[in-house]
């Protein structure tokens, strides 16, 4: 990231993110219009998330860090490894590159460019599902970084791919895509209304996870060598 300069590390941020949404309405739009099996429209809309992730990560995430996620720049800033200033144009770059991502794949299937979501997700399990996505995903992310720095995309990835299935809100984990997905009245869509419940989830559970795996993380080894020092 020092290589480079901010204006490039925001482009590569609203780049990511859009086209991160762009894969999931799009697959979303395509499964919903192969089949009516839901669940086979799910397992299609889950794995090119997943494998859009593993891109994206690999190609932008030495430019940027490839956060796409607001939850995930809260943290950063949170431990000090982003600035205040850069975290909030992070957020911009990535809301509005999320809602472009939604524009370009309204256009490619030739839908309105923006059609408000109709789709109900709310509720105690919903929101709860969307705190437990968000936790796992920081903690996969903090503890990739910590022990195998080159494998993080394919753990985000796989990570995603599997809480699509394993959450009750199927893993929007980003408070940027559920912005995104709320301007789609398609496969993917969350209702406008539903937005605080889940956007306040993720942020809740991406700092319970900062917070988590700041202890976990923490081995005695460097408590020891801290107060020697001391």
């Amino acid at each position: 990231m020092p290589d480079f300069d901010l204006p490039r590390r925001l482009a590569a941020e609203a780049l990511g993110t859009a086209l991160l949404v762009a894969t999931v309405v799009g697959s979303g739009i395509m499964a919903e219009g192969l089949t009516k099996d839901v669940a086979l429209a799910l397992l299609g809309n889950t794995l090119p998330t997943g494998a859009i992730l593993v891109v994206l990560i690999t190609i932008l995430g030495p430019i940027s860090g490839a956060h796409f996620n607001p939850a995930v720049s809260l943290v950063f800033a949170l431990k000090r490894e982003l600035a205040p200033r850069d975290a909030l144009l992070y957020v911009a770059a990535q809301v509005a590159g999320g809602i472009v991502g939604t524009v370009m794949a309204h256009a490619m299937f030739a839908l309105p460019l923006v059609d408000a979501s109709l789709k109900v997700r709310t509720g105690g399990g919903q929101w709860f599902a969307e705190a437990v996505a968000a936790f796992g995903l920081v903690a996969t992310i903090l503890a990739g970084i910590r022990f195998n720095r080159s494998a993080v995309p394919w753990l985000v990835g796989l990570y995603i791919t599997a809480a699509y299935w394993f959450t009750a809100s199927t893993s929007f984990a980003n408070p940027a895509v559920a912005i995104a997905r709320s301007m789609t009245n398609t496969f993917s869509g969350i209702r406008p209304a539903d937005l605080p419940g889940f956007i306040g989830a993720e942020i809740f559970g991406a700092v319970a996870a900062m917070i988590f795996m700041g202890w976990l993380l923490h081995s005695g080894g460097e408590a020891i060598t801290k107060e020697a020092r001391s």
